[in-house]
């Protein structure tokens, strides 16, 4: 039992984090999928504030 709790001790203190040319690949990424999905994405929030815009008209109506 003292050795499974040593090993998730060692588990959690490993501080090996991100470095930063992995973070710019995510954000080139996300950004590359937002511009290939640009169109569809502002139909959807236009879509959803034009739903959301008739709900609160009847609402306050």
């Amino acid at each position: 039992m003292n050795q499974i709790g040593k090993a998730m001790q060692s588990f959690w203190k490993e501080e090996e984090g991100l470095g930063t040319l992995e973070i710019i690949l995510i954000i080139a990424v996300v950004i590359i999928i937002a511009l290939l999905f640009k169109d569809w994405i502002i139909e959807l929030i236009e879509r959803l504030m034009g739903k959301a815009d008739d709900e609160a008209d009847k609402i306050f109506s």
